[in-house]
């Protein structure tokens, strides 16, 4: 299947990711990271990424993988799959890169971004973020972007369950 070369250019391999932001950090770009599953993406997803990306010049997206998603979410999840997901985020104009990871957290990818700021959604604190303190540590920021009400990928499932 033909996928526009402009949206595979923007998935990226860890080492990939750390060249280019590398050339990012050295043109004066502020970079932004922001991180999750993107299980059934949705208006919240879409929301949440729109204003990550208002807080800089370059949003990376760490995306977990299916196997990190089962971890977290259970045998049932994900819905859609790592490529799929990938592709679907990186078609977003809002997003310039998507990294997928297979760890529990996106600790070790966060390093590898050194992001300007962090952003997480709104049913997070401070000191539940994972990279926080290494973002802070480094001179960046945290920023929480709070939840738009009434959209969830369980939720989306449980009405497509009839529940």
């Amino acid at each position: 299947m033909h996928k526009p070369e402009w949206i595979q250019h923007k998935i990226y391999s860890r080492e990939q990711l750390a060249r280019e932001c590398n050339i990012w950090r050295g043109t004066g770009k502020k970079i932004v990271f922001t991180n999750g599953c993107f299980d059934i993406l949705h208006h919240g997803h879409l929301d949440l990424l729109a204003r990550a990306a208002d807080q800089g010049n370059i949003l990376v997206l760490g995306l977990n993988t299916d196997a990190s998603v089962r971890g977290l979410k259970g045998p049932e999840r994900p819905i859609t799959n790592e490529q799929d997901r990938a592709f679907q985020t990186a078609s977003l104009l809002c997003v310039d890169a998507v990294c997928l990871f297979d760890e529990a957290t996106p600790e070790e990818l966060i390093k590898i971004v050194k992001p300007d700021v962090l952003v997480k959604g709104g049913d997070y604190t401070i000191d539940k973020i994972v990279g926080a303190d290494f973002v802070q540590e480094n001179g960046g920021r945290v920023e929480i972007i709070p939840f738009v009400e009434g959209y969830s990928t369980t939720s989306i499932i449980n009405k497509i369950r009839g529940l």
